[in-house]
């Protein structure tokens, strides 16, 4: 038995695959205590399955504790060590605007605020040691932290990628004096240079990690009460890792979430397409969305959270605040906003009957028709379309529109939205959208996926059985993964066949992997003269010239040309041990009987249309045209005029556009 949790910021979703059968469960999120609503979806879903806790052979687990801890800055008091005279490096950063048109926007206060900052007299170059560091200074800043009396600490003095020698000795003397603080070092968590970046990464892990280890701690103590399977939980980079090893590396799961369902899409698009989707991930607080090539989701090596740089792999993911749950309001100006503002978990959409009286997506699909009032939600949550009514009308009134108008203009306005993330990851990056299927996922986004699509020129959807919970899917495929890198600048003479192989061999010694993990190597190049690299990925000892050759390619289709005589540097040596843990079969479509019929009126442009609604799970070889309205366990799909849709062999609904929709 396999198990899959994915936290998200409106429900808590369970996947369990048991005897070639796939068993679902939503559970509302418990924002105060996220492992409270996890072990209440997974009490659900060995239910309906029929199982015991300790029949479980393998448990995956996705959150947003550290996601939620960065936006909300509720993370733990940090204190940061830094060269003397560099302790403002986080506030000095970059030099550059947050925003360009908005002159006095300012960039998120530091997390390790100017009174938790200590310098420590040493210095390094890049040459060696020029100042050294003094066992009198080490007791002095061990002094120092012991009287701010942090939470946890991060260590990040300048040179440290070439040199560890001092932060290991202040690491060392700060474990042993005060060993319930929890120590974060640049030079063990990034050790590459571009000081700001590996500064923020190490305070970014430094804040999150006390947090998530309390709660990986909880939930741990609540497996073992109940005979359940220690998790492994998802990190940023789409592989899992141990519970002991995540609860220490707080940077490493801030999208742990997000990617949980970048890899459900990866095997979905592999399973039921050609292997070519962009994933769309529409929960009920925010949509992500990503690109899927030949079955395997892009990667970046660094990204942009929260307005604060974090230098670790991650799955390449774009999110925008545009969820079931985002509020529609109106603006100074007259307009109609949505999002980013959440109704999230408690109370919920207007609809959900919970105390909510705001206008959400959610309420705005139900008075259009998209969902039905009598489908009900998961969570044994009920719709109540006058209170969704109330709080539209209200909106409405503002808007000087009748409640259906306001209503189409909210859904209108969340697509434009999502549609402008998809092309942030397609048609900025050179792809082009019109070559993959639309693949959405999440509780709402199959609801919206034929009017993004349109809107984006795409002609395909796939819809999976388990879109609703695709993520805790996902979880259940994810390989465990290690990744590491190294700063190593070799040019020149020093560029060598040999001298890559010894790099690259130095950096396998170091990472923790069976003797079946596979080794994937990126080289990050450039020319000289240039301030940033490319990556380029190849073998464990590849020749300079098959180097030279990757990073003139890269640059091309990255910049259109390729120099003539330029001189290649290896700036960087990245490498990732994978090992895949479960191979996860889908299930077959069930059920053989007609599907549940049934109609009802929903608005398309400026009409109102009968609507073809699909109940339950129709079987492998169903097939149906819009407008109709799938209605799965976890999820709606809706399709208007000009669509035709089929069921797969695994219960994925096919969709494509044979023309366009009226209105």
């Amino acid at each position: 038995m396999l198990l899959g949790v994915d936290v998200g910021g409106t429900f808590t979703d369970a996947v369990l695959i048991a005897a070639g059968e796939i068993h679902t469960a939503k559970a509302p999120t418990t924002p105060d205590d996220q492992s409270q609503g996890v072990t209440v979806a997974i009490e659900a879903v060995l239910e309906l399955a029929g199982a015991k806790p300790s029949e479980v052979e393998h448990f995956a687990h996705g959150m947003t504790v550290g996601t939620n801890a960065l936006l909300e800055r509720r993370g733990a008091r940090t204190a940061l060590i830094a060269t003397e005279g560099f302790t403002d490096l986080l506030e000095i950063a970059r030099q550059d605007r947050p925003s360009l048109y908005h002159l006095c926007r300012d960039r998120p206060p530091p997390m390790a605020p100017p009174e938790l900052r200590v310098g420590a007299r040493e210095r390094i170059g890049a040459a060696g040691v020029i100042d050294a560091l003094r066992d009198a200074e080490i007791e002095r800043v061990v002094a120092e932290i012991r009287r701010l009396d942090p939470e946890s600490v991060a260590i990040c003095l300048l040179f440290s990628y070439a040199d560890q020698a001092h932060e290991r000795a202040l690491a060392a003397a700060l474990r042993q004096v005060l060993p319930d603080l929890h120590v974060s070092v640049s030079s063990e968590l990034l050790p590459q240079f571009r000081e700001y970046e590996r500064c923020s990464t190490t305070v970014v892990d430094a804040y999150l990690a006390p947090l998530l280890g309390r709660y990986l701690g909880r939930l741990r103590t609540a497996c073992a009460e109940r005979r359940l399977a220690e998790p492994v939980v998802m990190q940023s980079s789409g592989g899992v890792a141990e519970i002991e090893a995540a609860s220490k590396g707080g940077a490493w799961s801030v999208l742990s979430g997000p990617a949980g369902g970048a890899v459900g899409a990866g095997l979905l698009a592999s399973v039921c397409g050609n292997g070519n989707a962009l994933g769309l991930d529409m929960g009920g607080t925010s949509c992500d969305v990503c690109v899927v090539e030949e079955g395997r989701v892009r990667r970046t090596d660094a990204r942009m959270f929260a307005g604060r740089p974090i230098q670790l792999p991650a799955v390449d993911v774009h999110t925008v605040g545009a969820g079931g749950g985002s509020i529609a309001w109106r603006d100074s100006g007259g307009a109609l906003r949505v999002g980013p503002r959440s109704a999230g978990a408690r109370p919920g959409p207007a609809c959900y009957g919970r105390g909510g009286d705001e206008p959400t997506v959610t309420d705005a699909n139900l008075l259009l028709g998209y969902l039905g009032e009598e489908a009900g939600m998961p969570g044994e949550v009920e719709l109540d379309s006058e209170a969704a009514a109330a709080a539209v009308g209200s909106l409405a009134a503002e808007l000087g529109l009748e409640p259906e108008q306001a209503a189409a203009g909210i859904v209108e306005v969340a697509n434009a939205e999502m549609t402008r993330a998809l092309r942030v990851v397609t048609v900025e990056r050179g792809v082009d959208p019109r070559e993959f299927a639309l693949l959405p996922f999440g509780g709402a986004g199959p609801l919206h996926a034929a009017g993004i699509a349109a809107e984006l020129g795409m002609d395909r959807i796939l819809c999976p059985r388990a879109s609703g919970v695709l993520s805790a899917l996902g979880l259940i495929a994810s390989e465990r993964r290690r990744d590491t890198a190294r700063t190593v600048m070799l040019s020149g003479s020093e560029l060598t066949p040999g001298r890559i192989a010894e790099e690259v061999e130095s950096l396998a010694s170091s990472l923790d992997r069976g003797p079946d993990a596979a080794l994937d190597v990126t080289y990050e190049l450039r020319y000289r003269g240039q301030a940033f690299e490319l990556p380029v990925p190849g073998p464990t000892d590849p020749e300079v010239d098959e180097l030279a050759a990757g990073l003139a390619s890269e640059h091309e289709r990255r910049y259109g040309y390729r120099p003539a005589d330029g001189e290649v540097e290896l700036v960087n040596i990245r490498l990732a041990a994978t090992e895949s843990i479960e191979d996860v079969k889908l299930p077959r479509a069930g059920g053989s009987g007609e599907a549940e019929r049934g109609r009802r009126p929903a608005r398309f442009g400026s009409e109102w249309l009968d609507l073809d609604v699909i109940g339950g799970e129709p079987p492998a070889g169903f097939e149906a045209s819009g407008p109709c309205a799938f209605e799965l366990p976890e999820t709606t799909l809706v399709l208007p005029a000009g669509w035709n849709a089929h069921v797969d062999e695994h219960a994925t609904i096919l969709a494509e556009r044979t023309g366009a929709a009226p209105g």
